[in-house]
């Protein structure tokens, strides 16, 4: 499913996005640090990085990317 950025910040809240993400996205890389995973999604033409608190297993926070590539470098 395709969405713009701009529609994608306009969803109804983190929940929305978050669903969108897992349910739309693609996943690109992930890495794990002691508490927290970092799983990267490409959706549509920009990417999504959603964290995982590793001991709780719940999503704790969103970064979402305008350019695909700038952010890759911590992968």
């Amino acid at each position: 499913m395709i969405i713009s950025y701009y529609d994608f910040q306009n969803l109804p809240d983190r929940q929305a996005q978050y669903d969108f993400v897992i349910t739309h996205g693609r996943l690109i890389s992930e890495r794990t640090t002691s508490q927290s995973k970092y799983v990267l999604y490409e959706v549509s033409n920009f990417s999504v990085e959603l964290i995982y608190d590793i001991f709780n297993n719940k999503i704790i926070d969103i970064n979402v990317f305008e350019n695909k590539t700038s952010h890759l470098n911590g992968y």
